[in-house]
């Protein structure tokens, strides 16, 4: 498994980088441990962006603390409008004003 090929593929298609995707790719390959969604990486990645607590952000994006954690530990993933929000959030980070407004 070329495992930079695909996380430049993946990446690529997701329109960012995607801090933890290269271990998830390696502990998938390995077939050991946890294994990281790019999901996960996106919601993390976008919190660290804005540099909010979990709780901080769960509000910002009117969401219990305790599915935020889901999505963060991969228990489930977000359903796609949560994922579409996140997506504007890591391209335009000024939005968290406009949420924050709202």
């Amino acid at each position: 498994m070329d495992i930079e090929k695909i996380a430049k593929a993946i990446e690529r298609d997701a329109g960012h980088a995607l801090p933890e995707l290269r271990q998830a790719l390696v502990e998938a390959n390995a077939r050991q441990g946890r294994v990281t969604t790019p999901e996960q990486s996106l919601v993390r990645a976008v919190r660290s962006q804005l540099g909010l607590s979990q709780v901080a952000f769960a509000q910002l994006i009117d969401t219990p603390v305790a599915t935020l954690r889901d999505w963060e530990q991969g228990r489930f993933p977000p359903p796609g409008a949560a994922v579409q929000l996140l997506r504007l959030l890591m391209a335009k980070p000024k939005l968290e004003a406009l949420l924050k407004a709202g």
